[in-house]
């Protein structure tokens, strides 16, 4: 697997290294999910675990929207995916790969211009017009946090990968 990332620059400002990691982590995720068919990125790790490449992708599909939407903007919106009670139902892989897949990267991608042109709007220090977890955040904070989630299921990620065909790498 030929790794197309760009690593973050150590001497950047803060702002910069703060967008550069997330895009790593970002692009992360995208090459691990990269040559893969349908079937592929469905396949999930080990019972009783919902978990795939797909439903991590569908996941941050979620996370992007919820904290840069929502939570900086305070624009309302539906969920894509979760629409259960489950906490995981994002997950779950109820349509059918063949013609979910494409739209659910899609879905992602489009997510992440929209996260990327709010963040590109607002100052580090600025606050997000609502408050998660009963505090209020700035768009540091949530790049931060969006940064750790990326990493930690960059984890998952490639334990996955390494399932679908023995493919590894940081």
């Amino acid at each position: 697997m030929t790794d197309p990332r760009v690593s973050p620059p150590g001497t950047d400002g803060e702002r910069a290294a703060l967008e550069a990691w997330l895009t790593f982590h970002r692009e992360t995720l995208a090459w691990k999910c990269a040559g893969l068919t349908p079937e592929q990125v469905g396949l999930r790790s080990v019972p009783p675990s919902t978990m795939s490449l797909r439903g991590l992708v569908r996941h941050m599909t979620e996370v992007e929207r919820h904290w840069f939407a929502r939570v900086l903007t305070g624009r309302p919106g539906q969920w894509l995916y979760w629409a259960t009670d489950d906490g995981d139902f994002e997950f779950g892989d109820a349509d059918d790969p063949a013609t979910a897949w494409p739209a659910d990267l899609a879905r992602w991608r489009d997510e992440i211009a929209a996260s990327t042109a709010v963040a590109a709007g607002m100052q580090l220090d600025d606050v997000g017009a609502e408050t998660d977890h009963g505090f209020p955040v700035t768009l540091r904070w949530v790049m931060l946090h969006m940064i750790e989630e990326y990493a930690r299921h960059n984890g998952h990620a490639d334990l996955l990968r390494e399932l679908v065909d023995g493919a590894t790498g940081d």
